[in-house]
């Protein structure tokens, strides 16, 4: 039987999800709110759907999955808020759901380590709508809903290179403080592993081996450029914006073993050093 995947929010991770998928015969459609993305989803064997006014009604036939990468807003979860009532009617007939959260669930822990049984305790805004929206997808009777809770997100196109070159990298400081990484194959062989072997009603945490200072990944990135690492930057002298203050508001370790134990999985950047070195060596850039 052909396994047609309905992608919502069809960007990064998705997009590398289903360049595992589309070798193997699925039939993906994504949906993107920008036209200009739509030739390049059909060159990657993906057909495209505009958000939202496209056409889904064949993908909701055909769907035997369901991959939700929109994030929620202040109105709530965006493709609930259009079409709840159509994924209940299909919930029961899907063989797996994959919902991508963030581990902005589970808040502040002060460097301390966090699992997929630790409450949720966002503190920030964004955090909150993310748990607002886990709990509406939960809420779908019949639908077999897997939640990935993701770090940082990083890989072609989206590496510290490019700033460390223009001299616009800074390695701010802010005692303690460490964030968790994900690359985004690493993401995409998660989800893989996860439809092979589906248990509905879990969460997993989507993360590397090596929780790390932030300043710590920016001066690596320089090294291996052979450029000179950033002066560090005290957080309080920073002049951030109050989205980027907002990623420091939080500080935690991310554990990883569910994805390993119960899906198998190995990761292929265990780590942001082997990421780095990798995305540099493929590309001559990130």
């Amino acid at each position: 039987m052909t396994k047609t995947l309905l992608s919502f929010g069809h960007g990064y991770s998705a997009r590398a999800l289903a360049r595992r998928l589309v070798p193997q015969g699925w039939t993906i459609y994504g949906t993107t709110r920008n036209p200009d993305r739509a030739d390049n989803l059909r060159a990657e064997g993906v057909t495209p759907i505009l958000w939202p006014d496209g056409d889904l009604s064949t993908a909701f036939d055909t769907a035997t999955h369901l991959l939700i990468s929109a994030g929620p807003d202040a109105k709530g979860d965006p493709v609930l808020n259009l079409y709840r009532d159509r994924i209940a009617a299909i919930a029961p007939r899907l063989e797996w759901a994959g919902y991508l959260s963030t581990t902005g669930v589970y808040g502040d822990h002060r460097g301390g380590w966090v699992t997929e049984d630790t409450p949720l305790t966002p503190s920030t805004r964004r955090g909150q709508m993310r748990v607002d929206a886990e709990t509406a997808w939960r809420a779908i009777p019949g639908l077999p809903l897997h939640i990935f809770r993701l770090a940082g997100i990083y890989g072609p196109g989206r590496g510290p290179f490019e700033k460390v070159r223009q001299g616009t990298a800074r390695r701010i400081v802010k005692p303690g403080q460490v964030f968790s990484r994900i690359h985004v194959d690493d993401i995409a062989q998660v989800l893989e592993a996860s439809i092979r072997q589906p248990n509905p009603g879990a969460a997993y945490n989507v993360c590397d081996n090596d929780p790390a200072p932030p300043q710590d990944v920016i001066g690596y990135a320089a090294g291996l450029l052979g450029l000179p690492v950033p002066p560090e930057v005290p957080f309080d002298e920073a002049g951030m914006t109050p989205m980027a203050r907002s990623f420091y508001a939080e500080s935690k370790r991310v554990d990883n073993t569910r994805i390993k134990q119960e899906l198998g999985v190995s990761l292929i950047y265990p780590d942001y050093r082997s990421g780095l070195k990798a995305l540099l060596e493929a590309t001559g850039d990130a």
